[in-house]
């Protein structure tokens, strides 16, 4: 609502997250996120609610950043080719950022909202990075 951005002194950004989305900071960017309608994105949801969490990534493949969730989620495999910014959990433990298509049979858990390729090839970088996730 646009009289409390007005009334925002403070030049931090506050970033408004709705109970679908969740929020990736990477590096010193800050991305959006709306989550998958299923019990995979919901049970990560609900380790965010606890706090964020941090996952250090590394590259695979000139397609994706991969990094240990550090538990276990349920998982909803299916036959996906993916397209930049979308958020994928490979084997239940895995979260990955793709930001090239591929094609596999894993669980889709979000998608980053409004982000290009380049975008975020450019935040993600060319080796290891490390993303922070939270619900706000």
């Amino acid at each position: 609502d646009m009289e409390k951005v007005k009334s925002e002194t403070s030049t931090a950004v506050k970033v408004e997250v709705e109970d679908n989305q969740m929020k990736l900071q990477i590096g010193d960017q800050i991305f959006i996120a709306t989550l998958a309608d299923n019990s995979s994105a919901a049970a990560l949801k609900e380790i965010l609610e606890a706090g964020p969490i941090t996952i250090d990534m590394r590259d695979y493949g000139n397609m994706e950043k991969v990094g240990s969730l550090g538990t276990d989620l349920p998982r909803n495999d299916m036959q996906i080719t993916t397209e930049p910014g979308d958020l994928i959990l490979y084997q239940g433990n895995a979260f990955v950022i793709y930001y090239a298509p591929n094609s596999w049979s894993f669980t889709r858990i979000g998608k980053i909202n409004d982000v290009t390729q380049k975008e975020l090839k450019d935040a993600l970088g060319s080796g290891d990075v490390r993303v922070t996730l939270s619900m706000n």
